[in-house]
């Protein structure tokens, strides 16, 4: 139940990311796209996120940790490219900037939404 939750917020997440950035779009069914997006997103935070961290650890030290704002937008274009590619679903990212802004604002909402429906004993 916990996973299905998270699945959610996530693709609540994207719907808001793509109402406030310019440069996210959705073509075809939104809700298919923002479910299958979620999902995609959840699997390449999960496996090539930890493998890019692991090979700029030395930029992520230099820059303070800031490098992995640049990680997280790459990861958010990885997953869109997946989601397009693969599976035929119309997420679009137009460019870094929008990656970079979508990603943040996915992290942000999904923090404050897990922190309102997610039960604190849960985690």
């Amino acid at each position: 139940m916990k996973l299905l939750i998270r699945w959610l917020i996530s693709a609540v997440s994207l719907y808001v990311a793509v109402l406030i950035v310019p440069g996210i779009s959705v073509e075809g069914t939104a809700w298919i796209a923002f479910t299958v997006m979620a999902l995609v997103l959840g699997l390449v935070n999960a496996i090539v996120r930890p493998i890019l961290k692991l090979l700029s650890c030395g930029f992520i030290i230099i820059t303070l940790g800031l490098f992995v704002f640049v990680i997280n937008a790459a990861s958010f274009m990885i997953a869109s490219n997946i989601a397009q590619n693969w599976f035929g679903i119309g997420f679009y990212v137009d460019s870094f900037g929008a990656a970079l802004l979508g990603s943040i604002i996915v992290s942000v909402v999904s923090v404050i939404l897990s922190s309102i429906l997610i039960d604190e004993k849960e985690k």
